[in-house]
């Protein structure tokens, strides 16, 4: 992974979880080739672990093929909610969880 390419390593996205795709504003240029283009996804893998959903690959420079980040999101359901996790040196650090619920117990006002 390379810290040169980007802007700010690992920016908090609050809970701005990207299961695919690239943080593109983080992105300064490759320091390999000094071009600033488009950034490709490589080596994409999806993997089941204990319920956990897994996807990981590769942010890579379009003209030298230079590796700029790796990117790792993962998906769970515990309890009542759905988690979201995301974990990339270009897309930054974030968390999620949304209530599989009609109404999340979490936004509800207490009566009194």
């Amino acid at each position: 992974m390379c810290g040169g390419c980007v802007e700010t390593e690992y920016p908090s996205r609050g809970n701005t979880c990207l299961e695919n795709g690239s943080f593109l504003l983080n992105y300064v240029g490759c320091v390999e080739c000094n071009k600033r283009d488009f950034v490709l996804i490589a080596n994409r893998a999806v993997e089941e672990e204990d319920g956990e959903e897994i996807i990981t690959y590769d942010h890579v420079c379009k003209n030298c093929h230079h590796m700029i980040a790796r990117h790792e999101y993962t998906f769970s359901v515990v309890d009542d909610y759905q988690e979201y996790t995301m974990l990339c040196l270009l897309c930054g650090r974030a968390e999620d969880s949304v209530s599989i619920l009609p109404d999340d117990p979490r936004q509800t006002a207490p009566l009194f």
